[in-house]
């Protein structure tokens, strides 16, 4: 079995900073990248940024182009763990931020979603 688990999200005020974690964790063979997307309310889920294993210590990271410059993504290998610092927060930035893992349980490859975490941004 396969847990996913954010955690980070707040309340911050427009121009303010945030940063997420995500950590997968349980029976995994193999983690092949990581991903963060958001809802926000009566919107599709979109999707934030991604880093994905290439293999040895190469990685490949991307952002939708409504985020970068602003968000950056990393990893703790040693902890199946990513993180996404949030930066110059906008207000239409409210949403759930949700974390998937793409991984190897040793069944097969799949995608795992987390619960998410709340990212209210004020004006």
């Amino acid at each position: 079995q396969v847990q996913v688990v954010e955690s980070g999200g707040g309340l911050v005020q427009a121009g303010g900073s945030l940063r997420l974690s995500c950590a997968a964790s349980g029976r995994i063979f193999r983690l092949y990248g990581m991903a963060w997307f958001r809802q926000a309310p009566g919107k599709e889920r979109e999707f934030v940024s991604s880093i994905t294993w290439n293999g040895g210590i190469k990685y490949t990271t991307e952002y939708a182009d409504s985020v970068k410059g602003r968000f950056a993504i990393s990893r703790d290998d040693t902890k199946n763990t990513v993180y996404l610092q949030m930066s110059s927060l906008k207000p239409e930035e409210t949403a759930v931020y949700y974390c998937k893992a793409d991984l190897d349980t040793g069944a097969g490859t799949e995608g795992y979603w987390g619960q998410g975490t709340q990212v209210t941004v004020s004006s």
